[in-house]
């Protein structure tokens, strides 16, 4: 049994779904699945929770995530980013340091996004990047979006390097669309990295070509714990008979800090990582997404 996270730095060319299958195929594991999808053209961390660790996957996707992208500016593209064909064109003016960093504080905080057309977001049942390759188009609702931090570390002629630290649900190849318009132009992703997910480090990232590697020689993989994923939320330690209740489905008594209807991390005793539950009342906890693990009194 393999249960924990391998955070992946996902190569160019590659969708998230092909990463995680090729991932799974290598690691021989019956369940995978990959948090906060990154197209084809994006390289970067990519979570692939695994066996027991994919029961915690939408913890992931709450945390921030950390992208540099390059904005090729006086091109539009049908897909936002360069796989698309050029649909429109204008001239690029001299930006100048101090009015870039006016426009890019103008995007920070929080504020609506209308997704684009080409996304794994579902109509009807079906991926909006499927009707907009058969030439379709519906509306979006826009949607909330945070951007906590937004940089330009390098430029030229006519394009931008930007760093950008954003909460879910964050469309970069919008953002460098709605820049390159404040600019007085357009423009589309040429370059994208997500070099974090929090709370993950950057230099816990690994080269599938080093999964590889590693699995053909035998060794291997250094995976974080489930646990890690909630590592942000309070924790709850139970004794041996109040972990037993838990994980037969019943509400415990525990110490616990939490508000009422928050989710906490469960650990039975020894540190055995039990899983998510939820404060129900002030000092207790009812089970709420649990790992398999053996507890006994």
């Amino acid at each position: 049994m393999i249960d924990g996270l391998l955070l992946l730095d996902k190569p160019e060319g590659l969708s998230s779904t092909q990463a995680t299958q090729r991932v799974r195929r290598l690691l021989r594991v019956d369940k995978a699945g990959h948090v906060g999808s990154l197209d084809p053209l994006a390289t970067g961390m990519l979570p692939i929770c695994l066996g027991e660790a994919t029961k915690l996957a939408g913890e992931v996707l709450e945390g921030a995530k950390v992208y540099r992208f390059r904005i090729a500016l006086g091109r539009a593209t049908t897909t936002g980013d360069r796989e698309g064909e050029v649909c429109e064109t204008a001239a690029v003016p001299t930006i100048d340091p101090a009015q870039l960093k006016t426009v890019l504080a103008t995007f920070l905080g929080d504020s609506l996004q209308v997704p684009p057309m080409y996304s794994a977001l579902k109509r009807d049942g079906k991926p909006l990047y499927a009707i907009a390759r058969a030439g379709g188009t519906v509306e979006r609702q826009p949607r909330p979006i945070h951007i906590a931090r937004l940089e330009c570390f390098d430029s030229g002629v006519d394009w931008l390097d930007c760093e950008v630290i954003c909460g879910k649900g964050t469309y970069v190849r919008v953002l460098a669309e709605d820049i390159a318009k404040a600019l007085g132009s357009c423009g589309h992703v040429a370059r994208l990295r997500r070099t974090r997910v929090e709370p993950f480090p950057e230099h816990a990232m690994i080269e599938l070509a080093a999964v590889e590697a590693r699995i053909a020689a035998g060794e291997p993989l250094e995976l974080l714990g489930p646990e890690v994923t909630v590592g942000h939320l309070a924790a709850v330690v139970l004794d041996a008979r109040g972990a037993v209740a838990l994980a037969q489905g019943r509400q415990v008594r525990a110490e616990c800090g939490a508000p009422v209807g928050s989710s906490v991390r469960v650990s039975a005793p020894g540190g055995v990582f039990m899983g998510l539950g939820r404060v129900t009342a002030p000092g207790i906890v009812a089970p709420k997404r649990l790992v398999a693990q053996k507890v006994s009194e």
